[in-house]
C-alpha cells in the first residue's frame, strides 16, 4: 500500500496518471483541510471536474481506512448488490486512491424537513436491511475480516464530567440521568452482530428529488448491532418529531424480519447527539444547526417523550 505524500492537487494528479490516466487531466479541487493533524483523519476527497470524486490519504493510519472502504465496496457490489452504493470507476492501493462517479444531489440534512417520512424511511430501510443481511456480511467478512465497526462516540463518563460547562445545572442533571440510563440499556446483550455502515448520518447520503441516490463513506464499516446504524435518525437535523425514525424501524422490521430496540437506538443516539455537541463546543465550533447545547438537550428530552421512553 502506497499512500500519497501530501494532500495536494499535484499528488492526486500523479496518482491518477498511474491508476486512470484518462482522468488525470481533469481540474482537481481539494477542500480546505483544517484540523487534520491527527493521522487518523488525514484523508480527504477531491472533486475531479464535475463528474468524479477521488478519495485519498496521506498517512498510513488513514490509508488503511481508505483501503478498507475500497475492499468493502467491492464486496458489497457483488450480486445481489447492496443498493445505493456509489459507482467505483477506478481503485488502487499502489498508489492508494479511489475514484467514484459523482452523484448529483444534496445531504439528507438539507431535505429532511421536506421529504415524505414514510417514503424516505422505506428507502433507508431497504439499504439497511440489505447491508445487515447474511449475504452482505459473508461477502464483507471474506474481504476485510470480522473486525468491529469503528466510530469514536463520546463516552458517558466524558458527558457526565464535561458537558455541564455548556448547559444549566438542571440540564446537566438530565444529561447525567440519560447517561445512567444509556449505560443500563447497553449493558444488556444486544441483537445479532451484522455488517453495519457505522457512520450513516445525513451528510453521508445523497438525495435528489425526494429519492435516495447514494450512500457514501464506508471507511468505518464493520460488525455491530443494527440499532447502531439508526442512532442519527432521531436528529438533530432530521426535521421535527421522530417520524423518520419511526418509519425506518417499521419498514426495516418488515424487510429484515427482525425486531429493533428503540431503547438501544436512543441509548446510542444520546451518546451521538450529546457527544457531537460536546466536541464542537470544546473546539469552539458552532453546532450544525447553529443552536445551543441547551437547545439540543431540550430536543433530546422531547424525543424521549415522543417515543414513549420514561428516561
Amino acid at each position: 500500500m502506497n499512500w500519497l505524500r501530501e494532500p495536494s492537487p499535484a499528488a492526486v494528479a500523479a496518482a491518477l496518471r498511474v491508476v486512470t490516466p484518462e482522468l488525470a487531466g481533469l481540474p482537481i479541487a481539494i477542500p480546505e483541510l483544517v484540523g487534520r493533524d491527527d493521522p487518523v483523519f488525514q484523508s480527504s476527497s477531491a472533486a475531479l471536474g464535475e463528474q468524479y470524486v477521488a478519495k485519498f490519504a496521506w498517512s498510513e493510519t488513514a490509508a488503511r481506512r481508505v483501503r478498507h472502504q475500497i475492499l468493502v465496496l467491492q464486496a458489497l457490489a457483488a450480486e445481489p448488490a447492496v443498493p445505493f452504493l456509489p459507482e467505483v470507476v477506478a481503485a488502487s492501493t499502489d498508489p492508494l486512491i479511489m475514484v467514484t462517479r459523482r452523484v448529483p444531489g444534496t445531504s439528507l440534512f438539507t431535505v429532511a424537513g421536506s421529504v415524505d417520512p414514510d417514503h424516505a424511511g422505506a428507502q433507508l430501510s431497504r439499504f439497511l436491511a440489505t447491508l445487515h443481511g447474511d449475504q452482505a456480511r459473508r461477502r464483507a467478512e471474506a474481504a476485510v475480516g470480522g473486525a468491529p465497526a469503528w466510530y469514536p462516540l463520546a463516552t458517558t463518563s466524558a458527558l457526565r464530567e464535561r458537558f455541564g460547562r455548556w448547559v444549566t445545572a438542571a440540564e446537566q442533571r438530565d444529561v447525567a440521568r440519560w447517561c445512567d440510563w444509556a449505560d443500563s440499556v447497553l449493558a444488556e446483550p444486544g441483537g445479532p452482530q451484522v455488517f453495519i455502515h457505522a457512520d450513516f448520518h445525513g451528510d453521508n447520503q445523497v438525495w435528489n428529488g425526494g429519492e435516495l441516490r447514494a450512500v457514501l463513506d464506508f471507511e468505518n464499516a464493520g460488525l455491530g448491532e443494527p440499532e447502531y446504524d439508526l442512532r442519527t435518525f432521531p436528529g438533530p437535523g432530521m426535521g421535527p418529531g421522530t417520524g423518520l425514525l419511526t418509519a425506518i424501524t417499521r419498514h426495516y422490521e418488515r424487510l429484515a424480519g427482525r425486531p429493533l430496540s428503540v431503547s438501544r437506538i436512543m441509548a446510542w443516539h444520546a451518546r451521538q447527539a450529546l457527544g457531537d455537541a460536546l466536541w464542537r463546543s470544546e473546539a469552539g465550533l458552532p453546532l450544525p444547526d447553529r443552536r445551543s447545547p441547551s437547545a439540543w438537550v431540550h430536543d433530546l428530552a422531547g424525543r424521549f417523550r415522543l417515543l414513549g421512553l420514561d428516561v
